[in-house]
């Protein structure tokens, strides 16, 4: 802790003092960023159908011509914090039959293991005031493959893999344009940009690049409102210069380099191509893919203002050439050196600062391939932080002057978060396959997040439980596709780590911070009581809880004959969730006395799901089995029999993370906590409960769901590399299923599951999320730091075997250290250049453009560590980056 004190301290480079400002208010670093989704087609906040239908409703071949309501999607673009003026790159290759604006993928149901983006693309670096970004594009000199993608993965099932842009043989023998855009901010509203486009192949190649400006449509869905206006200004000798006026942001110009030709357009839909209506004007959306690719720019020629602009560059680059222009985007007057010498000085300091700021991660020694992809994981997670908008009401009810929305809306989707009005930067999981906040995610994202932008974390924590996002009923909204869905609460658990991280940093723990969150928390937390433990006997039911397909059946719908799920991991996490408020209010208790009795309330709640989780119900079933050594769900019939869910999974595991201890130290700052918790384990003791508190001799208390006499056999499975340990960390379902099916008959239907350690088998969820053998960072993050927490408590003479029927024997450190560097070799290479999660793709082994590229998976192969699901999900495999912290 005092290292990282000192590194904080002695290290303020300029990039510190940028988050001081930030912080402080004095300077708003954070007002522009890279806020453009990358998908916003096909979601459903830009669905108008009557039956729900996003994917079809708005498919991506609309996209190009068609203006959205709620917000814009670009190629390595950057927008303001309310999305108001947009920043971007298009590209034709001379082949394509439409310009590259947007990121191409299958839809949901195109794709044999649902949505999955068709393209390769890379984040490479941002500071977290985005003071300096770098985004690589790798755009192929061929005609794009679309319909070759959609059609080869329409003929495949379930069993075979997706069918990816590497496998059409476009970037065979280095055909590509390596497409670099870089950002630079001389001030919070001062932008330079640089667009470097190479040649990688073998021949030379025509490409065409047009740098986008554009205003966000808001005009043609509020009556009255001013259009705003980008028109031609007098520039320089050598550059143009544009000028982009809106009430709100105000003004902006925008600086470039001599082009081919300058293009103006408005940001409205062709309603002709669309609808089959006329267009009042021939200045739609589309209208540079005619002026380019139809080569038909007449109809431009005499257009000097609109509100959708682009410079126009045209080049054929020899084999190995590099082409670049220089660009800046500012609130002020420039000078004649803002696109040379000045612009020059700048880009190298950002990029100077940059290195000086992630310097401060590395430890002497450190192996550079660590740092490359620690780095690259901080970057994936500053990239896909996301403007996000959606007003409910006004999405139901539909926009004054606009066609009404079909009635079926007023009892869909998302119909009961009336209360619900997003309009913030937000962490999303991804910016293409979810391109929109997912509640657990956003928690875990907060982990990394804080290493680096402590302010930005802890503010993502208190808006997802602010009263624009949370219910008046205290349920926090779960994703798009469904707010009324359960994730797991681990909000409280994200506040607590987040704190703590803070605190190491600074020496000073953010108390405020602590209480903000908690009152909100409080209100979470009697929801799920109330709401998700139907017996009221502390044992819960929850649903899908994140883990889409881990069951045999769905967990959030009905469930087979009427039955009722006690589910073990909805009662381990609210187990975890009492452990947590209670550390919370402890904490607090620390400087105000007044919360120890609320620390106490969730103290004596954990108690009791602790008991429930191990024997509940007036004919004491247990979740857990003791033959087996494993927990499990609890099928439960109205007419009073049961079926105990036999599937050794994460859902067992899950037990594993409610676990704390109360040091000697923090017991004295809270004497009342203290009285009150001596007096409720021996009333509990002398009724024979399940004994969920245990004591050190001198003094120091484990609180644990699981205990001594369970935890051995609990990591037996999980440390055995034929059940749950993977060669890339702990796998969501245990190998032992690949050998031995299970099944339930009930009522001559049968469920059914095995282990599957790649793609998902079944259409559960959309079928693109496999929870049946991957492994998933998240959990095993969860896992890694229980196993921290009991070392902490039973110390090194407590042994476990690592792995199981090895022989050898390890502290819980050394095992929480041997998993978390089995997750970090995922994206390490072996001797022969290959790195696990690329699965032994020749091109990103041999291409030198490539070696150094990492992608960071949604989950990984529980045999090989392949990555699969979404290739950009940073979000929570950005924890990695915290795991190299600890290495």
């Amino acid at each position: 802790m005092l290292i990282l004190r000192l590194r904080y301290y002695m290290n303020k480079f300029s990039e510190h003092i940028r988050l001081e400002e930030l912080k402080s208010g004095k300077r708003d670093w954070h007002n522009w960023g890279p806020y453009l989704s990358e998908r916003q087609w096909g979601t459903v906040r830009e669905d108008y159908s009557a039956n729900g239908d996003a994917w079809n409703y708005l498919p991506h071949d609309h996209a190009r011509s068609r203006a959205y309501r709620w917000g814009e999607d670009g190629l390595g673009g950057i927008s303001d914090k309310y999305q108001r003026l947009c920043f971007a790159i298009a590209l034709w290759n001379g082949k394509d039959p439409i310009l590259k604006e947007r990121l191409f993928g299958l839809t949901g149901p195109e794709g044999n293991h649902g949505e999955d983006v068709k393209e390769l693309y890379f984040y490479l670096d941002s500071t977290p005031s985005h003071a300096y970004m770098h985004f690589l594009y790798k755009y192929p000199h061929a005609e794009f493959p679309y319909q070759q993608l959609v059609a080869v993965n329409s003929m495949r099932g379930k069993e075979e893999p997706e069918y990816e842009i590497t496998d059409t043989g476009i970037f065979d023998e280095s055909r590509y344009f390596d497409v670099a855009v870089k950002y630079a901010k001389a001030a919070e509203n001062d932008m330079l940009i640089e667009i470097t486009i190479s040649n990688r192949g073998p021949e030379a190649a025509p490409v065409t690049l047009l740098p986008t400006l554009w205003f966000r449509n808001r005009w043609s869905f509020k009556p009255g409102k001013t259009k705003p206006v980008i028109k031609v200004e007098q520039g320089g000798s050598d550059y143009g210069q544009v000028l982009a006026s809106a009430k709100t942001p105000g003004e902006y110009r925008l600086l470039f380099e001599t082009p081919d030709k300058l293009l103006f357009t408005e940001n409205e839909t062709n309603q002709e191509r669309i609808f089959g209506t006329p267009n009042p004007h021939p200045f739609v959306k589309d209208a540079f893919h005619r002026a380019v690719v139809d080569q038909d720019d007449a109809f431009l020629k005499n257009k000097t203002s609109g509100t959708k602009c682009a410079p126009v560059y045209e080049w054929t680059l020899s084999p190995g050439e590099s082409r670049t222009v220089r660009l800046r985007l500012t609130e002020t007057q420039p000078g004649k050196q803002a696109l040379t010498s000045d612009f020059t000085k700048i880009f190298n300091s950002r990029k100077a600062e940059a290195d000086q700021f992630y310097a401060t991660f590395i430890t002497p020694g450190q192996d550079p391939q660590l740092s490359l992809i620690q780095r690259q994981a901080f970057a994936g997670m500053l990239w896909t932080k996301q403007f996000y908008h959606i007003d409910i009401p006004l999405w139901l009810n539909g926009d004054p002057g606009q066609p009404p929305p079909p009635a079926s809306r007023k009892s869909g989707r998302n119909r009961q978060w009336k209360t619900l009005n997003n309009e913030d930067i937000l962490s999303m999981p991804d910016k293409w396959e979810y391109p929109w906040y997912a509640a657990w995610d956003l928690a875990f994202h907060c982990v990394p997040l804080a290493m680096i932008d402590p302010e930005f974390a802890k503010n993502q924590l208190i808006l997802i439980l602010r009263e624009w996002y949370m219910a008046p009923s205290g349920q926090i909204p779960a994703y798009e596709w469904n707010f009324s869905d359960v994730n797991p609460p681990v909000h409280a658990w994200a506040a607590l780590r987040v704190y703590e991280i803070e605190k190491k940093m600074t020496g000073k723990g953010d108390v405020d911070f602590l209480k903000r969150v908690f009152q909100k928390l409080i209100l979470n937390f009697t929801w799920w009581v109330n709401r998700k433990d139907s017996q009221g006997n502390n044992v819960f039911e929850g649903g899908f809880l994140g883990l889409d397909n881990i069951g045999i059946f769905d967990r959030s719908n009905d469930l087979p004959e009427n039955g009722q799920l006690e589910q073990a991991d909805g009662t381990s996490w609210m187990g975890l969730y009492s452990l947590n408020l209670m550390q919370i209010a402890l904490e607090i208790s620390c400087t105000d006395p007044t919360y120890e009795d609320v620390a106490t309330k969730f103290f004596e709640h954990f108690v009791y799901i602790a008991e429930a989780l191990n024997t509940f119900g007036e004919d004491r079933i247990s979740l857990w089995d003791e033959e087996d050594g494993f927990y499990y769900d609890v099928l439960q019939f109205p007419d009073g029999h049961y079926e105990r869910i036999r599937v050794r999974s994460l859902v067992g595991l899950s037990a594993l993370f409610a676990v704390t201890i109360i040091p000697k130290s923090l017991q004295e700052k809270v004497p009342e906590f203290m009285s009150r918790l001596n007096w409720f384990r021996t009333y509990r003791n002398e009724s024979k409960e399940y004994g969920a508190v245990e004591e050190r001799e001198d003094g120091t208390i484990l609180l644990a769901m699981v205990a001594e006499q369970r935890l051995e056999r609990l990591l037996e499975a999980m440390l055995d590399e034929e059940e749950f340990l993977a060669p890339g960390g702990i796998r969501s379902i245990s190998k032992f299923h690949e050998r031995h099916l299970y099944r339930l008959w009930l009522k001559g239907k049968e469920y059914s599951i095995r282990y599957e350690p790649g793609e998902s088998t079944t259409d559960l969820f959309g079928g693109n999320s496999n929870w049946r053998g991957p492994v998933w960072f998240p959990m095993n993050y969860l896992l890694i730091e229980a196993l921290r927490t009991y070392e902490e408590f039973y110390g090194d003479p407590y042994r476990v075997e690592f792995p199981t029927g090895s022989g050898q024997r390890l502290s819980f450190t050394e095992v929480a250290d041997a998993i978390s560097k089995r997750l970090i070799s995922i994206f390490l290479p072996d001797d022969e250049g290959n790195r696990p999660v690329n699965g032994g793709s020749p091109l990103f082994r041999d291409d030198p453009y490539f070696r150094d590229l990492i992608l960071f998976y949604e989950y990984f192969h529980g045999d090989n560590s392949r990555g699969i699901g979404a290739s950009h999900q940073t979000g929570w495999t950005g924890l990695v980056a915290e795991m190299i912290s600890r290495t």
